[in-house]
Parts: structure tokens; C-alpha cells; sequence
């Protein structure tokens, strides 16, 4: 890696943000989070009559916030692949490597943490939240990103969407290298947004309403697509009448859809769209204020919603076990497993996923290097 490079990141908090982004990642992580806390136990079972109402809530649909990542998703892979919407990728192989060495190298590392603490947490409890013993079949299909798809049992609660965006990333560099075949040297510049626009159609209208599809791509594209429209919606160097029809273009299927079989998680993904569209280019201070917390958290969100599980079920076990089961203490470990999931969230994000990014990105290079010195 570059010292250039070595600079950026070092000066990354220092930038301007996306702050909006980063609110909406915060927000969403933390509801993923107390999502989890309050769906698995066991402390939430002891907690269930001092707060019903909340903890229902957060137990089935606070789950819907994967939503707002699914659709930033999007918006930001328009982004780097094509900020124009134009058809067409220059090396679809090098750009899956590259997310590849990006998402699995962390994502691998906590799913061992994962590995080694729920029989650490399994001296002190037995509950149905926890996974048998790890094997090394199940180990190589989470390295592979390929778990759901073999029918293999997740060792963290968040290892299916890792899995699922990798997918969906593959998916797009795909549409993005046929419809540059398809295009040619003609300049097709709506040919992009309309095969995103039968993406999302097909999506909603017919993979989405069949839950056997759930560790597929095609199930979730359609919120992932809403999210790329967003982004080339709001080019500002678009006409104004473009922009509209490409709005257009995202909400017609949804509301269609929607007609079909109302699903409160595509509503939500259609008003993430419209807030990307409105705010989601907007860049905001990196420092001052609020804009310290939302961008810190928004920076270690991805950390936190891969190592929350293990930290919360090691709580769980620490908490059942030794502090009374009265509803209020167990409403304590709860706040300490959510607190915890912070702290280790941050703490993997400076120790493992920066470093490891560091490592892979200089792997990357090196990588890209070697195929343009032999592609000479």
C-alpha cells in the first residue's frame, strides 16, 4: 500500500462525511443489535414483563432496519461501480476480489471469535440461541461466504446478510458486464437504470414473496436496487425531469408491489430511497457536536454487527448465571450486553478490520499490479 494511501485512512476521521449515511448505519446497527438482544434470550425472557410491549417490538420488527443497509448498500455501489449509471465494467474480476478481501477477512475473524466464545458462554448456559460445535465444513463455507447457500448453520446471528451482500455485489458487476456487451461502443446511458428497474420489478413482484429464496440475492435486490437509483437520481449534473423519471422508475414497482402483498420492510426501503435521494450525497463536518457520535458509530457499524452476537451471548450466560433473575437486573445485563457490543464493536474495528484492510488492500494492489504488468 501506498504511503498515499496509509495517509488517507489515517486522515479518514478527519474528512468530511457522509453524515447522513452514518446516521442511518448507526441507527440501524444499534436496532440490529437490540433486535438480537431482545429475540434470543435468555435475559430478555426475564425482562419480557417489565417492558412487553417494547420488547415485542424490538423482538420481530426492529428486524427490518437490515432494510437500511440493504439500500444504502446499493447507493453506495453505484457509486464506485458506475457513478453515472452507465453500462459497462473495466475488470468485473478484480472488482469482486477487491469486496471479496474487503468484507471476508473480518467477517471470518469474528465468526472464529464467535467460534471460540459460544462454548466459552455454553460452560454457564444452555439455550437454543447458540450453535453446536463448529466444524471445519462449516468454518470453510462462512470463509466462502457461502454458508446459507449449503445449508450450513450460521455461528453469528448477522452471517447470512455478510453473505447475502457479497452476492448482491456479484450480482451488479454482472449486470454491469453484460450490459457493456450489450451496449457496445453505443452510448447507452439508460440502459443501466432500466435493467435495475426489471431487477427490482422481478425482485418484488416474484422472488420476495417466496421465503425459500431468502439466501439468494434476487430476494433482496430489490431494496439494493432502490438504493443505486438513489444514487444516479440524485446526480446533480442530471435534469431535473431525469431525475424525476428515475424516481419514478424506483417507486413505481414498489408501489405495485406493495398493492400486491403490503410488506412493512419495502415500504421502509422505499423511504430509505427517497431519504438517500433528498440527503444521502450531502456531506456533513467529520467533528463538532453530534456529528462526533454519528460518524464514529456509523464508522464501526459493520464491526458491531459482526462481533455483537458472540459478546451478547457471553453476557447472557454471565448474567443468568450470576445476578438474580429479577426482571430489573436482567434488564441491566441487557444495557451491559448493548454497551459491550459497542465497546467490542470499536475495539475490532481499530484492531482487526482497519489492520486487516490495510493487509488486503496491499494484497489488492499488488495483485492488480502483477495482471497489468502481464496483460503488457
Amino acid at each position: 500500500m501506498t504511503a498515499a494511501a496509509v495517509v488517507s485512512q489515517a486522515d479518514l476521521a478527519h474528512r468530511p462525511q457522509f453524515g447522513w449515511i452514518n446516521g442511518l448505519k448507526a441507527g440501524a446497527a444499534q436496532l440490529i443489535v437490540l433486535h438480537h438482544l431482545a429475540f434470543y434470550g435468555p435475559m430478555s425472557d426475564y425482562v419480557q414483563p417489565l417492558w412487553p410491549e417494547l420488547l415485542d417490538w424490538l423482538g420481530g420488527s426492529a428486524r427490518i432496519a437490515v432494510q437500511v443497509f440493504l439500500v444504502i448498500g446499493g447507493f453506495l455501489v453505484a457509486k464506485s461501480l458506475s457513478p453515472a449509471g452507465r453500462p459497462g465494467i473495466a475488470n468485473p474480476l478484480q472488482a469482486v476480489w477487491r469486496r471479496y478481501a474487503k468484507l471476508a477477512p473480518p467477517f471470518l475473524a469474528a465468526t472464529l471469535l464467535a467460534a471460540i466464545i459460544t462454548p466459552v458462554a455454553g460452560i454457564w448456559m444452555q439455550h437454543d440461541s447458540m450453535s453446536a460445535a463448529v466444524t471445519l465444513g462449516q468454518l470453510s463455507a462462512h470463509a466462502l461466504l457461502l454458508h446459507g447457500v449449503l445449508g450450513y448453520e450460521s455461528l453469528s446471528a448477522g452471517a447470512w446478510y455478510v453473505a447475502i451482500d457479497f452476492q448482491l455485489y456479484l450480482l451488479t458487476v454482472s449486470l454491469l458486464w453484460l450490459s457493456g456487451r450489450v451496449a457496445g461502443k453505443r452510448r447507452r446511458h439508460w440502459l443501466m437504470p432500466l435493467a435495475v428497474t426489471v431487477g427490482i420489478t422481478f425482485s418484488l413482484l416474484y422472488f420476495n414473496l417466496d421465503a425459500d429464496w431468502d439466501n439468494w440475492a434476487p430476494y433482496f435486490f430489490g431494496s439494493y436496487g432502490l438504493g443505486m437509483l438513489a444514487w444516479w437520481a440524485s446526480d446533480p449534473a442530471r435534469k431535473p425531469g431525469a431525475m424525476t423519471v428515475l424516481m419514478a422508475m424506483a417507486a413505481v414497482p414498489v408501489l405495485l408491489a406493495l398493492a400486491v402483498d403490503y410488506r412493512s420492510r419495502i415500504a421502509l426501503a422505499l423511504i430509505v430511497a427517497c431519504a438517500l435521494f433528498l440527503f444521502g450525497r450531502a456531506r456533513t463536518p467529520a467533528q463538532g457536536g453530534a456529528w462526533n457520535i454519528i460518524n464514529a458509530l456509523g464508522r464501526i457499524s459493520y464491526a458491531v454487527f459482526l462481533v455483537h452476537f458472540p459478546v451478547s451471548l457471553l453476557v447472557n450466560a454471565l448474567f443468568v448465571t450470576y445476578v438474580p433473575l429479577d426482571p430489573e437486573w436482567q434488564a441491566l445485563g441487557m444495557l451491559t450486553a448493548w454497551g459491550a457490543s459497542l465497546a467490542a464493536g470499536a475495539a475490532f474495528y481499530r484492531w482487526v478490520e482497519v489492520p486487516l484492510g490495510r493487509v488486503m488492500g496491499s494484497v489488492v494492489a499488488h495483485l492488480a499490479g502483477r495482471q497489468a504488468l502481464v496483460s503488457r
